[in-house]
């Protein structure tokens, strides 16, 4: 008798067939993907899975349908996986530290240039800078608050303002001096 290679020759009823004649090329094309072994034998089970679920609506089955599902499975759980495993808790951890440490020298830094800028600065003057600068109140609201002029506000805030552009002129010019003795 003649042994008929056709797809049609594999009934979609005899799972045991099906399986033998295209396990193997799953098996390979999840392997391909995946590059686990246990995870592609657990891809090729999903897709005889699916495939028997939809055995209802197949007339009939050949290796491209095999491939096709296999290929989607696999990228399903490659797409899955990365939404699951996401950052390592040891790369977070660092990352949090090294944040906290640079935020830290920046807070340390802000801190002590905001301590030479309202040196000698009546502390009126230092609550009126953070009503208007960081607060976000107008210069009205400020001086309401103050219970000053909006002139007087006005007066005070270009004299720290520019204070503030002295002082940190200076830390720049320091600052760029040691970068020229580094390259030097």
């Amino acid at each position: 008798m003649k042994k008929n290679n056709d797809a049609a020759s594999v009934s979609m009823n005899d799972f045991a067939a099906l399986y033998e004649k295209y396990g193997p090329m799953v098996l390979r094309r999840c392997r391909f993907l995946l590059k686990d072994e246990e995870k592609a034998l657990d891809a090729m089970q999903d897709v005889f899975v699916r495939i028997l679920e939809k055995r209802t609506t197949l007339s009939s089955v050949c290796s491209s349908l095999f491939y096709t599902v296999a290929t989607r499975v696999c990228l399903n759980k490659i797409r899955s996986d990365k939404i699951r495993s996401g950052p390592s808790v040891e790369n977070l951890v660092i990352e949090i530290a090294d944040n906290v440490t640079a935020n830290h020298e920046d807070v340390a830094d802000t801190s002590a240039l905001l301590d030479v800028i309202f040196s000698e600065t009546k502390e009126d003057t230092r609550e009126m800078a953070v009503l208007h600068y960081v607060d976000g109140y107008t210069l009205e609201e400020t001086a309401e608050k103050m219970n000053m002029s909006v002139s007087g506000v006005r007066k005070r805030l270009s004299v720290l303002r520019a204070k503030a552009v002295a002082c940190v002129t200076m830390v720049m010019s320091v600052f760029s001096g040691f970068m020229n003795i580094g390259r030097g």
